[in-house]
């Protein structure tokens, strides 16, 4: 016995128990992380493949087109104490705009028939989620068709691609009609702004305003022929688009009139082979990455979202970097170590723990009503009061996030400096170098790894956060992209989309719950994978930066 006590406090003392432990927990963790990435990758990834339309017939006689979406068993007890299982089924019945609802559950043993009709087309609409049924007629403005359903359906394809195109058309008429009723709107807007100031004397006022209703007068007779000419082709765009319909027959017998202008795109999945729906999969994996979303960003794309999210994080980066690394060099190598230099080291620490939300609302503050307001003052008076600064923007969500991450990239970045070697500094020092010289030639090189390191759990702290966001910037959709070919060019005052608030909005906030929650899935993914990506380029520099300097002991 006592040799057996002997040996347990032997390997106590070892400690193979707590390697053992630590070991354990390690691989807990790793489970776990395996198992949550695994879930949204499945979930995610199986979002955009064509699943075949089910037309099922219950025992009383209701008659269901649409998708299988999910099968559960449910377990309850009868009146007599007995334990009863059943099965049942969720459909994606769509045609929300004639039932209200896109999904419905039956149980198996309800149903009567079931079977998958080849010509079953599913139809993707910009508004009111999937359209299920048979195509019966096609009307092409001047001819109404009615052939065989195979050919009906090639033709109907034919005529998507044509209002597709008059679809664009259409937007581009009307980018080009606001573009040119753009001095219009500013000229109202000033004699309205004139209007209500009463800073001016009356006759000034009265005066200026003529002015520019007469400026106001001489654009109007000058955009005149071009704005009769927009105009007239989007109305005969759009009269060409009324004509462009389909007739389809839901499974329970109704006839709806289908405008082809509000389809994305159609489909039978019942027809397709494994090549035809690989091919759909690319198709609509790279719609979700390039296209904007739709219906309220419960479908279609999120590359607003992307962009908002990689222009913030490199925003953030450039504003939190040079700051946190500044920082960092004054507490080691300027600062005279004593009691003020620990209270501030205490503040940095002490700064990491505080909520996202708190910083949200110090950029709210300062950054918005303080430093926004007073740029409006200074530089966009003419403006006012219309914010441009003095509002939510990318620019200020950036600072916002840099001022969160910024004791990261400070500890980091103190570690780095510790990290190099004393004599290498005093080298430097003895052979008459100044200290700017041994800070910029010695010190930084060596510990740029560590900073590295600051920018990667930056990067992983910022791009994830969404609570200081919703009040700073970011919205549910923008119109315009912080970046495009109008001067400046950059534009910093503009709200933006990010994938962390898309997947809260998506997820919480979308009128159709239960059709969106493949999209959170999918887009929390998207975020996860862009992660990795901005992580894996900063590792990668960060251990060609080892390799060059490997005096320093890291």
């Amino acid at each position: 016995m006592s040799q057996a006590s002997g040996n347990i406090s032997y390997f106590r003392q070892k400690g193979d128990p707590y390697v053992l432990m630590t070991s354990l927990a390690l691989l807990l963790t790793l489970g776990m992380v395996v198992l949550m990435f695994g879930i949204i990758l499945f979930q995610g990834l199986g979002f955009f493949w064509p699943r075949d339309l089910q037309e099922i017939t219950l025992k009383q006689g209701e008659i269901y087109l649409g998708e299988i979406w999910e099968e559960e068993t449910v377990h309850f007890k009868n009146s007599q104490g007995r334990l009863i299982s059943e099965s049942e089924i969720q459909i994606k019945k769509g045609n929300r705009d004639l039932s209200g609802r896109d999904f419905i559950w039956f149980k198996k043993q309800d149903i009567s028939d079931q079977k998958s009709p080849p010509l079953a087309t599913a139809f993707e609409r910009m508004e009111y989620g999937n359209f299920y049924g048979y195509i019966t007629g096609l009307n092409l403005g001047d001819k109404f068709i009615e052939d065989s359903a195979g050919n009906l359906f090639q033709q109907s394809s034919k005529a998507l691609e044509k209002a597709m195109a008059n679809r664009e058309k259409r937007e581009d008429l009307e980018n080009q009609l606001n573009q040119l009723l753009a001095p219009l709107a500013g000229l109202q807007r000033e004699i309205s702004l004139l209007e209500i100031d009463h800073s001016i004397e009356p006759e000034a006022q009265a005066k200026k305003i003529d002015q520019l209703r007469m400026e106001l007068q001489n654009l109007e007779r000058k955009i005149e022929p071009d704005y009769q000419k927009y105009s007239g082709l989007l109305q005969k765009v759009a009269d060409e688009n009324e004509q462009l319909f389909l007739l389809v027959q839901t499974a329970e017998g109704a006839e709806v009139h289908l405008p082809l202008e509000k389809v994305v795109r159609l489909y039978q999945p019942n027809r397709m082979n494994i090549f035809q729906k690989t091919g759909f999969y690319a198709g609509k994996l790279w719609e979700f990455i390039a296209a904007d979303p739709r219906e309220s960003n419960t479908e279609g794309g999120v590359f607003p979202a992307i962009f908002g999210t990689v222009m913030m994080v490199l925003l953030m980066s450039i504003a939190v970097v040079p700051v946190g690394v500044l920082a960092a060099l004054y507490l080691n190598e300027y600062a005279h170590q004593g009691t003020i230099i620990r209270l501030i080291r205490l503040s940095v620490n002490n700064l990491a723990g505080v909520p996202s939300i708190v910083f949200g609302i110090f950029g709210l503050g300062f950054f918005i009503y303080i430093m926004g307001s007073s740029i409006d003052q200074l530089f966009f008076s003419n403006k006012l009061p219309e914010p441009t600064f003095g509002t939510g923007g990318i620019l200020w969500a950036s600072l916002t996030l840099a001022l969160l991450t910024l004791p990261v990239v400070v500890v980091a970045t103190e570690e780095g400096i510790l990290a190099v070697p004393r004599a290498n500094k005093e080298g430097a020092l003895a052979l008459g170098a100044t200290r700017w010289q041994m800070i910029r030639k010695i010190v930084l090189p060596n510990a740029m790894p560590g900073i590295l390191t600051g920018l990667i759990l930056a990067i992983s702290r910022g791009a994830g956060e969404v609570a200081p966001l919703m009040i700073t910037g970011v919205v549910k959709l923008a119109p315009s992209l912080p970046i495009d070919a109008s001067f400046p060019f950059l534009h910093l005052d503009r709200k933006f989309m990010h994938l962390g608030f898309h997947i809260y909005d998506v997820g919480f906030q979308s009128p159709n719950v239960e059709a969106a929650k493949p999209m959170v899935y999918t887009t929390a993914l998207l975020l996860i994978l862009i992660v990795i990506f901005l992580n894996l380029l900063a590792i990668y520099m960060r251990n060609r930066l080892r390799k060059k300097y490997k005096t320093a002991v890291f």
